[in-house]
């Protein structure tokens, strides 16, 4: 029996060490990418054409983002390709076919410049809403603030991140006071029906006012 268990007492370090072997670590998740470009539906699919070298890739909604319903209810049964910038895992596929297995959509839209605009610019959020109409445009210059039949308003600002997710960039100059907060939210712009991924207050003086935001930026930001 004693030489039995000091059998055992030696064989412990042994099956310890088997506990921290690579084959028992879980695989880290590969990293997302973020594209954008025209999305249309092609026999039940959603194909996006990037901006960024003409590819198609297939979209799949893997994470609930709910893209698929945000794409029928903003193309109204309408042929023409809408703008979409989305992240997810892109799947390479056999004969050369890609899946990007959604995890976040920044915009869906229907109206404006799509892969037309420029992305040398230096503007890293916009926010905008109606009634009365006001956009933001922030950037790491400042804050500019734009106001029908008012001229545009420069500001320094400075930004806080909150634990929830919100951000808020605030200023205090030329006897104005302006703090505009965004948070993780789908927001459905009232006017044009665009879907961005933050809502949007605005408070400027005595007034608050509401809208939605997206974070803008390359492919791999």
């Amino acid at each position: 029996m004693t030489t039995f268990r000091a059998l055992l007492l030696l064989l412990l370090p042994i099956f310890a060490g088997c506990q921290s072997l690579p084959w028992n670590h879980t695989p880290a998740e590969s990293p997302t990418e973020r594209l954008q470009g025209q999305l249309g539906l092609s026999d039940g699919k959603l194909l996006l054409r990037t901006c960024q070298g003409g590819r198609e890739v297939e979209l799949i909604d893997a994470g609930g983002t709910g893209l698929p319903d945000d794409v029928r209810m903003l193309a109204g049964g309408a042929a023409q390709p809408l703008f979409a910038d989305v992240r997810g895992r892109l799947v390479s596929l056999s004969g050369g076919t890609q899946q990007l297995q959604l995890t976040q959509v920044y915009r869906l839209q229907r109206e404006g410049s799509g892969c037309k605009a420029s992305g040398a610019d230096q503007i890293t959020l916009l926010a905008a809403g109606h009634e009365p109409d006001w956009s933001v445009e922030i950037s790491p210059q400042g804050m500019l603030l734009e106001r029908p039949a008012q001229s545009p308003l420069a500001l320094p600002y400075v930004e806080e991140q909150l634990p929830d997710g919100q951000s808020s960039f605030s200023s205090e100059a030329n006897d104005e006071r302006l703090d505009l907060w965004v948070a993780p939210q789908r927001c459905v712009d009232s006017s044009t029906g665009t879907v961005s991924h933050l809502t949007a207050e605005l408070r400027l003086d005595d007034q608050t006012l509401r809208g939605c935001a997206y974070r803008k930026g390359p492919s791999d930001n």
